[in-house]
């Protein structure tokens, strides 16, 4: 088990001023290769790849928890996703490889549901999704159905989402299963919003309601933050520190910083904030075995203030109390600076934003920014894992 420490923050930064400030020769013991800010996947992943070819490391992460985002906590016999639902999925070999040396994998498919008001929907878009909608029984019909609404809006070149949206799914889908919920989720028009958003919709003219297209997927079988701790296993970690707060403390205990953090709070916002939503959860326990009777519902009305409910016992099956379900409901809200950046908005005004602070970045050789929030762009977690083992091959100078 890796090693946790919950000292409090004036005792840990005297201690680790007194080994900074202590004998040379006590200096370069106590030297680490590595301080990885941010004890997330990204910084796990790096961490656990550069520790296997003999790299001393030091993880450090502002929040008392490791597992960043994933982070989850078992509540009544289930496992609770903390901040928003997780579900593992990828093309890529290497990362599930990499995945399955820290645990096993169960075999779920997110097939999650659409309502508006009251009416249900499968998602992603599918023959299911057609037939409950217009009666198609064949793909022919479905394609013809959505062509014809595609050529009545006159569209040509998408624009913006709306237009982006209607060119892939018709007015109907867009108005019903789109429209409410992208407006909810990034508290602007959808014709405001850049078309880039909304291009990797999956849609399916198959009578399939497994969400992603990826061959490997599947929630832990012992949870996310079993996942990480094991990840980190062996490897030095301290939680409740401000790097920031510390920087000048922890910027000298190692040559190379890899900074996981937001890139704009790193500079302390010098070019101005960059823009984010961010989420509010409020989770239930409800004295039935079954809520919704599926993980994930999306309510796609422009009336209903959540955009979804998540159903966390359905990640598992059979698990927990047999009495009991726990539902989270997800609150999309505008961010401001001390609540968690979730998606950024990658719009035209913040790319030329992130395009300063990257140039910014360049001044820094000794500092490498990473995840998400490092690097302003939404990913999921299998592209976290492996740019996070792809940065420390590169940093060891080999290929594992």
């Amino acid at each position: 088990m890796g090693v946790f420490s919950f000292l409090n923050r004036e005792t840990k930064v005297r201690s680790t001023f007194l080994q900074i400030m202590g004998t040379e020769s006590e200096r370069k013991k106590s030297m680490y290769d590595y301080l990885i800010v941010g004890a997330g996947l990204s910084g796990a992943s790096f961490a656990r790849t550069a520790a296997d070819h003999g790299k001393r490391c030091l993880v450090i992460d502002r929040r008392s928890h490791i597992g960043g985002n994933i982070y989850s906590e078992v509540l009544e016999g289930i496992e609770v996703h903390q901040y928003g639902p997780h579900i593992f999925h990828t093309d890529k070999e290497k990362v599930w490889n990499f995945v399955n040396r820290f645990t096993s994998f169960n075999h779920f498919i997110y097939n999650p549901m659409a309502n508006y008001r009251g009416e249900l929907y499968n998602l992603p878009f599918n023959m299911n999704t057609f037939h409950a909608l217009w009666g198609c029984v064949t793909p022919e019909e479905a394609r013809e159905k959505i062509e014809f609404q595609k050529k009545l809006s006159g569209i040509q070149k998408p624009e913006n989402l709306e237009e982006q949206a209607i060119m892939l799914v018709g007015t109907d889908i867009y108005e019903k299963l789109v429209k409410g919920y992208t407006e909810k989720q990034w508290g602007r028009a959808c014709k405001d919003l850049p078309a880039d958003i909304i291009r990797r919709l999956p849609v399916r003219f198959t009578f399939d309601n497994n969400y992603f297209n990826h061959p490997y997927q599947g929630i832990p079988s012992d949870g996310y933050t079993k996942l990480v701790e094991r990840m980190l296993e062996g490897i030095e970690v301290r939680l409740g520190v401000d790097y920031l707060g510390q920087r000048t403390i922890y910027e000298k205990i190692a040559p190379k910083v890899i900074y996981t953090g937001a890139i704009d709070e790193y500079f302390e916002y010098c070019f101005g904030e960059l823009e984010y939503r961010s989420l509010k959860f409020v989770t239930e326990v409800l004295n039935t075995d079954n809520y919704q009777g599926v993980a994930g519902v999306n309510y796609t009305d422009g009336e209903t203030p959540y955009t979804r409910i998540i159903e966390h016992r359905h990640f598992h099956f059979g698990q927990g109390n047999p009495g009991k379900t726990v539902i989270t409901r997800e609150y999309p809200s505008l961010w401001k600076r001390g609540d968690e950046p979730y998606y950024p908005v990658n719009d035209k005004r913040n790319e030329s934003l992130y395009e300063r602070y990257r140039e910014e970045s360049r001044k820094c050789p000794n500092v490498v920014f990473a995840g998400r929030m490092g690097t302003y762009r939404y990913c999921d977690m299998d592209q976290v894992i492996a740019r996070g083992i792809d940065l420390a091959e590169e940093e060891l100078g080999r290929k594992v």
